[in-house]
């Protein structure tokens, strides 16, 4: 370093290695003045430190020749300290960059990472002047010279495409052909038995919780607390760290491309609705001590707190263009450097915040949509939040899709033998058309799933009648209480065979009905083997084998449950009725007047009003006509069997495709009027043709 720094440029922001040196620019409208710390390689002292004296339009930036990719730094910033006002800047507080893209050393929760004295009766009115670089983590230069090899993004068609929600450290933790030094990161997640298996499953897509850096472990009343999930983000660049097995971020990259030549796609899991600082109370890792007031919205009645529609402490501030430029530089960035596929939105309605109302016009949706790059990859809402009129299911533009939580709630209600279920079952199977069929949105529109990563997974579905939380240490008032699930007669674990048949025919009735539904659907990682969270429905803090995948466990047993998964996901490929973009209208298709929807009785009719209004109903049959083909479903979500007469359609050979009771012979052939027995709580599939 022989050269002296010179201003640099104030864009791109981030650190940026050009051959001879390294530009540094970070965005901070209410700063007084910046420092640039550099470190050894792994960040424990501290080498050089330069003051940044350029600022055009509040960017501060500065470029240093000679240093190169690896250098590990961070920022101090000054400022006012005043909470009333909404200002928190300490400089004795290390900040890491909001766009590094890697991280090096832990975080230590130690009171030197708060702004405030911990200690103080004022709490956070208070001023610390402990110096917290010995406990946080450090940003790091990198270059990109990846070498993608031809890599391609697959661009499977929504129509076509099924997701698989994981946790990258859950997942592959106790995997038996994983390396040890490889589980619980990407390249185990990068394994030939990991791909392999998805391959043979069917599925393509994997969602991954998320994998932003979040720093697992943290206090919280007066107890540690795991952040297993990883809902806390404090960087929206680099992954998280104890994902990778190695040191180098071209590991995810290494996953990313496996995953493609198996094509299928990857998905993240994405949480730009707030990070992990919280509160006023919470640490000062970065945005908070860079500027406080730009980056997070602030109370109107006093600036010393916030603003929170997302039940953390804090709502993120995309109202502030700069701000909303860090969110679309880093979906950019895992689009185009890291070859991500989609992304599914943490709630996202407080993305879609002006002040404090939703508003379909803001900034946000309309900055993705415009994008050039972000346009052509899957955009996944998780339409809600938790502050006012934050329920906005159905409220997205045309190009979103939805995770449908009127699907969860209708599907599970209904195989769990509830009445009042059919009319709404018959708008969540033909694609939710009450809420997505609107501004030329189309059918795919909606995320069908049963299970999800919060929640019951599908065992304890079928297993539990009410959540198991305690070993969370929130004596169980954590975690949803309306899970709408029936233990088949007995809680948690048993071995009656009874109770375990039971169990068994809704779990496939589910998925059965999962991959008979319009929309995109999602299966829940583990679903498909009977893995058990033991009746927990927040594992949030759990590290360990309440959360983990237990393959052993799952392998050990008959694998029946993930055959019949497989043989439905390529049954739904394989009929040819799901790649359709546009809702049904019920009405004639050709000149043999064959509608494109018929929903029909046991008595082998089509159904009426008087039908609909038939509340103790609990089964449910209809009939599909698109690009030539003709397939027949019922539901039958009774506890005992039903005498059903098969209706006149056209064409005179009824195929059995699925019956997932198996109490058929798999070479059945029917024909029109029959009558048949439909068991307890089945799917059956027909394929309907001429002879």
């Amino acid at each position: 370093m022989s050269e002296k720094p010179h201003a640099g440029n104030p864009y791109p922001l981030g650190s940026r290695y050009d051959g001879k040196g390294v530009n540094f620019a970070l965005f901070s409208a209410h700063a007084l003045k910046v420092e640039l710390c550099l470190f050894d390689k792994t960040g424990a002292e501290e080498i050089k430190r330069y003051e940044i004296t350029e600022n055009d339009n509040n960017i501060w930036h500065i470029y240093i020749p000679g240093l190169k990719p690896g250098q590990v730094y961070g920022y101090r910033v000054y400022g006012l300290y005043a909470p009333e006002q909404g200002h928190r800047f300490n400089p004795h507080k290390l900040l890491i960059d909001p766009y590094g893209r890697q991280l090096v050393g832990k975080l230590i929760w130690h009171k030197a990472i708060f702004g405030y004295d911990i200690d103080s009766p004022e709490k956070d009115l208070s001023f610390s002047t402990l110096d917290s670089a010995p406990y946080v983590p450090k940003s790091v230069v990198v270059h990109d010279d990846y070498d993608w090899e031809g890599d391609e993004h697959p661009f499977t068609g929504l129509e076509d495409t099924v997701i698989y929600e994981t946790h990258v450290r859950g997942y592959t933790r106790l995997h038996p052909h994983i390396p040890d030094h490889q589980r619980g990161t990407f390249a185990g997640m990068a394994h030939k038995s990991i791909v392999g298996y998805l391959k043979w499953l069917g599925v393509s897509a994997v969602e991954l919780m998320p994998i932003h850096a979040f720093f697992g472990n943290r206090h919280r009343k007066g107890w540690i607390n795991d952040n297993y999930w990883g809902y806390e983000s404090f960087s929206f660049f680099a992954p998280e760290q104890n994902y990778l097995s190695g040191e180098s971020i071209d590991e995810f990259k290494d996953m990313v491309k496996k995953f493609h030549r198996a094509g299928i796609e990857v998905f993240l899991d994405v949480v730009y609705n707030h990070t992990g600082e919280g509160n006023q109370l919470g640490p000062t890792i970065c945005y908070r001590g860079i500027d406080n007031a730009s980056y997070y919205v602030l109370s109107n009645e006093n600036k010393r707190y916030y603003y929170d529609s997302t039940g953390t402490g804090a709502s993120f501030n995309l109202q502030n263009p700069y701000v909303l430029k860090l969110v679309m530089d880093s979906l950019r960035y895992w689009v185009e450097k890291m070859h991500v596929d989609g992304f599914r939105f943490d709630l996202t309605s407080t993305l879609c915040r002006y002040k404090t109302d939703f508003r379909k016009e803001c900034g946000f949706l309309y900055a993705v949509r415009q994008d050039p790059l972000l346009n052509k990859v899957k955009l996944i809402a998780e339409p809600w939040d938790t502050g006012y009129a934050g329920y906005q299911l159905g409220a997205y533009p045309a190009g979103w899709n939805e995770w449908n939580d009127k699907y969860r709630d209708t599907l599970r209600r209904f195989w769990k033998g509830d009445t009042y279920q059919i009319p709404d079952l018959a708008s969540r199977l033909s694609g939710s058309s009450d809420v997505f069929n609107h501004d030329n949105r189309t059918i795919t529109s909606s995320v069908n799933f049963i299970t999800a990563h919060d929640g019951f997974c599908l065992h304890d579905l079928v297993s539990y009648n009410v959540k198991h939380n305690l070993s969370n240490g929130e004596d169980n008032r954590d975690g949803n209480n309306s899970n709408w699930s029936w233990n088949s007669g007995l809680e948690g674990e048993t071995q009656s065979p009874d109770i375990l048949a039971n169990r068994n025919l809704r779990a496939k009735a589910m998925l059965a009905s999962l991959m008979l539904s319009f929309g995109v659907p999602m299966i829940l990682a583990g679903d498909e083997l009977g893995d058990t969270r033991f009746g927990n429905n927040n594992p949030y803090c759990q590290d360990n084998v309440i959360s983990w995948m237990v393959w052993e466990a799952v392998l050990g047993r008959d694998i029946d449950l993930a055959r019949f998964a497989r043989r439905v996901i390529r049954l739904r490929r394989r009929l040819k009725i799901f790649n359709r973009l546009r809702f049904f209208e019920g009405r004639p298709l050709n000149r043999r007047k064959i509608k494109d929807l018929t929903w029909y009785t046991d008595k082998g009719l089509e159904f009426s009003s008087a039908d609909w209004d038939d509340h103790n109903r609990r089964s449910l049959a209809y009939a599909v006509y698109n690009n030539g083909h003709l397939v027949f479903c019922i539901l039958n979500a009774e506890a005992r069997e039903i005498s059903w007469r098969l209706p006149t359609l056209d064409g005179k050979n009824w195929n059995l495709l699925l019956d997932s009771s198996n109490a058929f012979d798999p070479d059945t052939k029917l024909g029109p009027q029959q009558i048949i027995n439909v068991p307890a709580w089945s799917v059956l599939v027909f394929e309907i043709k001429k002879k």
